[in-house]
């Protein structure tokens, strides 16, 4: 699970508890109504914006917000450069016997193509055209909470004027304005909170995680390229180290020598 999340958001939560606390009491922030017009507005707006086939997939996208996406670049270009290493002592076809090794699908469809002998142009067409369309999939899943985000301070004002037209209704009773103001606006606070605190910073984390996917993907893609085009693996390991900022690169001892470790 992606720690960092899961903190942000109680402590988003903790912050606002506390300050609430700090001057007033928990239960004059929580009406059924409001929950129900702000909660139940937007899954109503989002079901009317986006196709059933999209919004199966939103069980996913959340979860995919909560887990830890394990990808370190100085790994993946240690591993390209023992791939490099096994097809410059034996040749491109001995790549074939080493796919069972990678557990990564891209990178097996890429060794693939080189094995069978693609030219260099089709695997780039091939692999940048996966990548296009991986980025694609991910942007429309960051669109549906995107959306979501925008849709929940929105039903929050439609409760706020729901509560005052109520309000207005019984001027009669002086008494109870201050309360009624209360409620109507209570509303809106439930939509500027869902949309600050969960859904917008989600699009962001999901953000994140498909640029860094991306990212690795293209590392791949120019190892590959480099592997099939015959490059020295030291060539190739100074090339991939400009995918990394240089305060995360790992510097090992043995870098020196890029044959000493096995595929």
């Amino acid at each position: 699970m992606e720690k960092t999340t899961v903190i942000g958001i109680l402590a988003g939560i903790g912050c606002i508890v506390v300050s609430i606390l700090l001057d007033g009491q928990l239960g004059n922030f929580f009406n059924l109504p409001s929950i129900f017009i702000v909660v139940g507005g937007v899954i109503a707006s989002t079901i009317v914006s986006y196709p059933s086939k999209s919004l199966k997939s939103l069980k996913t996208v959340f979860k995919n917000a909560f887990k830890t996406k394990d990808i370190d670049l100085n790994e993946d270009i240690e591993l390209i450069i023992r791939i490099a290493n096994v097809a410059r002592r034996e040749g491109l076809l001995a790549l074939e016997d080493s796919i069972q090794n990678i557990d990564n699908p891209f990178l097996q469809k890429g060794i693939m193509l080189i094995v069978d002998g693609a030219d260099a142009e089709l695997v780039k067409s091939v692999l940048e055209t996966e990548i296009a369309f991986i980025e694609e999939r991910h942007s429309q899943s960051q669109a549906i909470i995107l959306s979501m985000s925008s849709y929940s301070p929105a039903y929050g004002m439609i409760g706020t004027l729901i509560g005052l037209i109520n309000m207005l209704k019984n001027l009669d009773d002086m008494d109870s304005l201050g309360p009624s103001m209360a409620v109507a606006l209570v509303t809106t606070f439930y939509g500027v909170v869902l949309a600050n605190l969960v859904f917008t910073p989600l699009a962001k984390k999901l953000k994140t995680q498909s640029d860094m996917e991306s990212l690795q993907k293209e590392l791949y893609l120019e190892g590959l390229l480099s592997i099939q085009d015959g490059e020295n693996p030291r060539i190739i390991k100074d090339k991939l180290t400009a995918f990394i900022a240089r305060k995360d690169l790992k510097h090992e001892e043995e870098s020196t020598n890029p044959e000493v470790k096995e595929l």
